[in-house]
């Protein structure tokens, strides 16, 4: 493979994490607060409150998980689990008509 190719795959790899990163830290950071909130046993405000504190752990968490995985297909997979999980969920909660 000649440099410029293989640069290329360096230069996309990270454009990938960083998206991973941004989008996907974004998505789980908000799934967790929306799910915390509902779930938790406290208050609601004092709920919605800690999750969202607890959003920003996770934001920071998932951003560093993005550029720590081994590649980017570990990356996206890392955050589209816990965010699918999550996801699941939100929409139980929502069935059982906790999140009105």
């Amino acid at each position: 493979m000649s440099k410029e190719k293989i640069g290329a795959r360096y230069r996309l790899a990270v454009a990938s994490r960083a998206l991973a990163a941004i989008g996907g830290g974004y998505a789980l950071s908000a799934l967790a607060a929306t799910v915390l909130a509902l779930y938790l046993p406290l208050h609601r405000s004092e709920a919605v409150i800690t999750g969202t504190l607890a959003s920003f752990v996770v934001y920071t968490c998932a951003v560093m998980w993005a550029f720590a995985a081994r590649n980017a297909w570990r990356a996206w997979g890392g955050l589209a689990v816990p965010s699918l999980l999550l996801a699941c969920g939100l929409w139980l909660a929502q069935r059982a008509g906790a999140a009105a």
